[in-house]
């Protein structure tokens, strides 16, 4: 079994008798009554217990180049410092996990995207906490048990080549795709295997694999990497994409790249999201940083870096339309099915190829 189905699928399995487990509130939880406390004196005893504790340390996967200025403007802002170490989003789940079994509780703060969320969760790494700021965010920020919240999110839009591209070709529906005149010039992410899966149920499963065969009929030319194809996308190797996230487009239109992106309804999100340990050796710096996060000032940043922030208070047209969430049941239950067909369709019967963010 390859590392990712073992950090998803098999979590995903050995954790229902913890989540059985863990019913009862409170239990095993000894930050909770903090996480969650409402009070007029929250803020000043957080930071005055946060400045006490020192320090805060967080596994992310969020690159180096856009975490570190956010870490920094913490720092800056609260004279908390921050341990941050970033890894794939596998990595993180399987660290936290694995240091977890062993009785070590290293981190306070885990951010990530949303299925190793989820797993995490299950795993009973996470525990519920409460933000002023949760008034700005969407309803699809949150998860039903609320043990995680997104901080961001990664929209699967088209994105095309404005030179090879005419406005009235641009696709305005999924079946649009499929036109003969896009037979070998649309692009998709090798290993954009929620999507896929949340397409075909959003369609109907009969329709919606009827949709994938004809697609895949039409020969598309298959990239790991979403930063990658959006590269391709604007040096016109690929005149469009059909898996792309729109924050990577909007990094090369400020660039001044002839490309361009468009929302198809229904338009999936994956969420990636911030939740503190239930076992944080920091708890009151790993609550400061996540409200620092979901502040309007963190998401400023967040939008700064040309990524999406999930906070309405922040205004961006990359969340201006309809959208839903991937549910990550996708990915933790279902993986094996939505892999298969997908491999079958796409990549000739191979191996899921991964990219590490």
């Amino acid at each position: 079994m390859d590392r990712r189905k073992f950090n998803l699928a098999t979590i995903a399995l050995l954790a229902t008798p913890a989540i059985a487990r863990a019913q009862a509130k409170g239990a095993d939880s000894p930050h909770r009554a903090f996480y969650m406390y409402q009070g007029s004196d929250r803020d000043a005893k957080m930071l005055a217990e946060a400045k006490k504790q020192r320090e805060v340390v967080m596994y992310t996967s969020l690159n180096l180049k856009d975490s570190v200025p956010i870490t920094e403007a913490f720092e800056k802002k609260t004279g908390v410092k921050v341990q941050l170490w970033r890894a794939s989003s596998e990595k993180v789940l399987q660290r936290a996990v694995t240091e977890a079994r062993a009785g070590r509780f290293a981190c306070d703060i885990i951010e990530t995207n949303g299925p190793e969320m989820e797993a995490c969760y299950r795993e009973k790494l996470l525990e519920e906490f409460w933000s002023p700021h949760f008034k700005d965010l969407p309803p699809a920020a949150f998860p039903k048990h609320r043990h995680w919240i997104a901080d961001r999110f990664n929209f699967f839009t088209i994105g095309y080549n404005t030179n090879l591209v005419k406005p009235e070709e641009v696709p305005g529906k999924y079946e649009d795709l499929v036109h003969p005149r896009w037979a070998g010039r649309v692009g998709i992410e090798g290993s954009d295997v929620d999507w896929f899966g949340a397409v075909v149920k959003s369609m109907g499963e009969e329709k919606g694999m009827a949709f994938f065969r004809k697609l895949a009929a039409s020969k598309p030319q298959v990239r790991t990497g979403h930063t990658l194809m959006a590269e391709l996308v604007a040096s016109g190797e690929i005149p469009l994409a059909a898996t792309i996230y729109n924050h990577n487009i909007e990094r090369l239109i400020v660039k001044g790249a002839p490309v361009k992106w468009k929302a198809i309804t229904p338009t999936f999100g994956r969420p990636n999201a911030i939740g503190v340990a239930r076992h944080a050796p920091h708890p009151h710096a790993a609550l400061l940083f996540a409200d620092f996060m979901l502040s309007k000032e963190g998401q400023t940043l967040i939008k700064e870096r040309n990524r999406v922030p999930a906070s309405l208070a922040v205004d961006t047209h990359l969340n201006k339309f309809p959208f839903e969430m991937i549910d990550p049941v996708i990915s933790l239950d279902e993986d094996a099915k939505w892999e298969k067909l997908w491999s079958e369709l796409f990549l000739n019967g191979k191996k899921l190829e991964k990219e590490s963010e």
